[in-house]
């Protein structure tokens, strides 16, 4: 498959959170990182291929068309098996997010929990139009000035505290849309000034 065709297929347009981010460059500390890995997979590099693409999301915040072929041709595969891989699983992403990034779950405790209220709350908090990205089937909406983000997320694996959330790394459980705005004040100090709001 040629480098047009994966890139037909996996890049997605620059976003307002693409200032956050580094483009795709192979640097030696990358090519070290990726040897390391594969030395856990003498059988198969095949079997390396989820580790390296977390390796890569990790430095680059999202696997670019670049990074796909690269990560292709360092486990001798079709760049179209990296893509596979990238498209199924839903923690990778083909578009930069936000500087800080929420994910909220909607599975079935969640949404019956109020987890589509609390994406709406932080939607309109943040400025995120989330009608732009789901036209062009991306998970990920970023806001105008790039500071947040947000996807849903299948099962974050708390039923039992519905809904709940994830601010970059850090989980969040029994969030409910009139606590969004504490949950992004206490995670974000600056707020209101990341979202060109100067009230307090």
């Amino acid at each position: 498959m040629s480098v047009s065709c994966i890139e037909s297929q996996a890049a997605s347009p620059e976003t307002p959170g693409s200032k956050f981010f580094p483009p795709f460059e192979v640097t030696p500390a990358l090519d070290a990182l990726a040897d390391e890995c594969l030395t856990h997979y003498p059988a198969s590099k095949r079997s390396a291929t989820l580790p390296v693409l977390h390796i890569v999301q990790q430095q680059f915040g999202f696997i670019s068309a670049d990074a796909i072929e690269w990560v292709a041709r360092k486990l001798g595969l079709e760049p179209i098996q990296v893509l596979e891989v990238v498209t199924f699983y839903p923690g990778f992403r083909q578009s930069a997010p936000g500087k800080f990034h929420m994910r909220i779950c909607r599975t079935l405790s969640c949404a019956m929990g109020g987890s589509y209220e609390l994406m709406d709350r932080i939607c309109e908090l943040t400025g995120i139009d989330r009608s732009a990205s789901e036209a062009r089937h991306q998970a990920v909406a970023v806001s105008p000035c790039g500071n947040f983000s947000v996807e849903f997320a299948e099962c974050l694996a708390s039923c039992g505290t519905a809904p709940v959330c994830m601010v970059n790394d850090d989980f969040h459980e029994g969030v409910h849309a009139e606590m969004a705005e504490a949950l992004l004040e206490k995670n974000f100090p600056l707020f209101r000034v990341a979202t060109g709001e100067d009230r307090p």
